[in-house]
């Protein structure tokens, strides 16, 4: 058990059984937030085949689980490209359920996601990150990510124009 703000919470690699946590919290940032920009909530059918997509290409999803065994965040290895150059570059995701965001969640998942990087040998973890969403910028910068890059105006979400940052961690 690792700690979160006193609170005792469980880092572990996700189960099927998880994927219904993992789609409640991912469509309320869809709905919600630009975390992402994806515009329509998600099916479970499509979580499930990520899931057996990520199963399959051995790419991590973890999750974290509170005290009282609520799913409140998870994180990913994700394929960056499917040509063959770009092997060993990865994108992670982090995504932690809204009531508990700002509690130092991200931390604990965003840690393992990196050990997994380099137990897979791969080179370069990239984060591409909305703009405005300072929390996620600090939280990678913090596990010595990189600016790299800033996309102007690339998404389009709530009835306005996104600037995506690049973040870089070589390991």
């Amino acid at each position: 058990m690792l700690m979160s703000r006193g609170v005792d919470m469980e880092i572990r690699p996700a189960t099927r059984a998880d994927l219904p946590g993992i789609l409640e919290i991912y469509n309320d940032a869809v709905l919600n937030t630009t975390a992402t920009y994806d515009y329509e909530p998600r099916t479970l059918e499509h979580r499930t085949a990520w899931f057996e997509d990520h199963e399959r290409s051995n790419y991590p999803v973890f999750v974290a689980i509170n005290e009282t065994g609520k799913l409140v965040g998870w994180s990913a290895l994700n394929r960056f490209h499917d040509r063959i150059g770009y092997r060993f570059t990865t994108e992670n995701s982090v995504y932690i359920a809204a009531a508990h965001r700002g509690q130092g969640i991200g931390k604990l998942l965003l840690a393992p996601l990196i050990d997994a990087a380099r137990a897979r040998a791969l080179h370069a973890i990239l984060a591409c990150i909305d703009a405005t969403n300072e929390a996620s910028i600090r939280l990678h910068a913090r596990f010595g990510f990189e600016r790299v890059g800033l996309f102007k105006q690339v998404g389009f979400k709530f009835g306005r124009w996104l600037d995506v940052v690049y973040m870089e961690r070589l390991l």
